[in-house]
């Protein structure tokens, strides 16, 4: 720790995503003066090494939040209703990676790439988006910015991790299982409070979270409703199906967009995302060069690649979006936002 620095609390520290956040803050060095870890009281108790200095886990209750600068929550929806507004009314700033607050009008939503400016409304609690609306928007922007944007269609291939450590384990046990023929158990995927579980592994599931009335998941619908409040952009048609595949970590979208030019090439898509801030531009088919999964892990960017355009949309193109869900899905987002938060004059170490 140092002397100069913030007060910051991990919520949920022993989860898949916030020992990312750990990992994240220790790896680009943010200014911590003093770290504490929270949890459920199953988890309190534990120690965590953080820069080599052992520190136990505490259980998160509103009392917790006393002097607190950041307050980074990824510890499920219910804790970050009930302990944020705690934390923020003793006047930490709350970073949330949960869905609890995202479409909350009060709330900014905010990838740093996208929409920085938003955190200066910001009124204690700040929303991290969702892993998978995060990488589609961070490639959408520079082409927006350029071209404009006027639909977007996005078919999702995402991670187990996704849906927790456990869910990881389901997926490692049941293809250990398959391998020596032996009978196989799904008790978590695709929803783990939903009556039916379906094996993952050698499978793919078409449904992410529950279905609501429309026919479209819980996990579409953030896709859908995060993209429009991000960009600001209301009345952008936006449509989104999202599948679990047999992917430890590693997100992978097939996007398709219009932009609002007839006569843009494929030439200057490329050339925008090439210099895009957190974007990795991979598309040489030729050489078989594209973003994939396995190698898009532990690594903090937004890659993309098969940028095309559409054979009978003049102003229609697709492309592939890969990232690492817990890392720039979830984890880095939120250091990103404090350190942003930190950049702007928004918040001063006490």
């Amino acid at each position: 720790m140092s002397n100069n620095g913030f007060h910051v609390a991990v919520v949920g520290a022993t989860g898949a995503v916030g020992q990312q956040m750990l990992n994240t803050l220790e790896k680009r060095n943010f200014p911590i003066k003093k770290l504490t870890l929270l949890s459920s009281a199953r988890s309190a108790g534990k120690k965590i090494v953080y820069k080599g200095e052992e520190i136990t886990v505490q259980e998160a209750k509103p009392e917790s939040f006393e002097d607190i600068d950041i307050a980074l929550f990824s510890a499920g929806g219910s804790v970050s209703k009930a302990l944020a507004p705690e934390a923020a009314k003793r006047g930490a700033v709350v970073i949330d990676n949960t869905s609890a607050y995202r479409m909350d009008p009060e709330v900014p939503l905010i990838v740093p790439e996208v929409n920085k400016e938003d955190l200066k409304k910001h009124k204690g609690i700040i929303a991290n988006p969702n892993c998978s609306t995060i990488q589609m928007v961070a490639a959408l922007q520079p082409i927006r910015q350029a071209f404009g944007l006027n639909k977007v269609l996005v078919s999702t291939y995402q991670a187990v991790s996704g849906a927790g450590n456990n869910a990881v384990k389901e997926l490692n046990d049941q293809t250990k299982a398959i391998v020596n023929g032996e009978d196989i158990q799904a008790k978590i995927l695709p929803v783990s409070s939903d009556e039916k579980h379906y094996q993952i592994s050698f499978n793919a599931i078409p449904q992410i979270d529950k279905f609501q009335d429309n026919g479209f998941t819980f996990e579409e619908m953030k896709m859908i409703n995060e993209t429009k409040k991000i960009m600001k952009m209301p009345d952008l048609k936006v449509a989104a199906t999202c599948v679990r595949l047999p992917i430890a970590t590693g997100h992978s979208e097939s996007v398709y967009f219009e932009v609002e030019s007839n006569d843009v090439a494929t030439s200057q898509i490329q050339e925008v995302l090439s210099s895009a801030p957190g974007i990795v531009l991979e598309d040489n088919p030729s050489e078989q060069i594209y973003p994939m999964p396995a190698y898009c892990v532990g690594k903090d960017d937004v890659f993309v690649g098969r940028i095309r355009k559409d054979l009978d949309e003049d102003q229609g193109f697709h492309m592939w979006v890969v990232s690492d869900n817990l890392l720039k899905g979830a984890a880095l987002n939120s250091v990103q936002i404090a350190e942003t938060l930190i950049e702007m004059n928004l918040i001063k170490a006490i």
